[in-house]
């Protein structure tokens, strides 16, 4: 069924603003997964904050020609039925959705992905990005490390401190 000129003029305005406002784009081909599956992979997509989105890959290279960030991009990659996972928040969460799922529904198969400076990634790149800690558990390490001698000196000073009331209290008793 075609599509009118007016709302693929509005799927494009929607593809260039995600796109836009993007930390992250991977996009995979979904040909064979059912529509639970799919069901499934947008609730589990929408728990993460990453939206997934099928438009026609003509579109989003109209969409991405409109970006100044993308306009040196190669969207050549952009073949077959692909399904778009965009996050505004978090550069590694569309990465790990997508790979999350595709472990269990081997008919998801990741392509591809886009930085937000424009930067293409392969297949394997956006495999090895969804490894990574999401951004909250690297915060969450950083701040464990610089609390660390906080930690350690406290103890250290608790420990010599007990060992001297001990010391104190034997005294003391005899």
């Amino acid at each position: 069924m075609a599509i009118s000129r007016d709302k693929k003029q509005t799927l494009v305005a929607d593809m260039t603003e995600l796109l836009t406002s993007a930390k992250s784009t991977v996009f995979a081909q979904y040909h064979g997964l059912s529509v639970a599956d799919m069901q499934v992979l947008r609730r589990t997509a929408r728990e993460n904050g990453v939206k997934i989105t099928i438009v026609k890959n003509r579109l989003v290279k109209v969409a991405m020609g409109k970006i100044d960030t993308y306009k040196e991009t190669d969207p050549s990659v952009l073949v077959g039925q692909l399904l778009y996972a965009v996050s505004d928040s978090d550069e590694v969460a569309p990465a790990q959705v997508l790979d999350k799922f595709a472990k269990d529904h081997e008919a998801l198969v990741i392509k591809g992905g886009f930085s937000n400076l424009g930067v293409a990634m392969s297949g394997e790149e956006v495999k090895a990005l969804a490894k990574l800690p999401s951004k909250n558990q690297l915060i969450a390490e950083v701040v464990a490390q610089l609390l660390s001698p906080v930690h350690d000196t406290v103890n250290a000073l608790s420990g010599n401190l007990h060992a001297l009331l001990d010391g104190v209290s034997t005294k003391a008793t005899n």
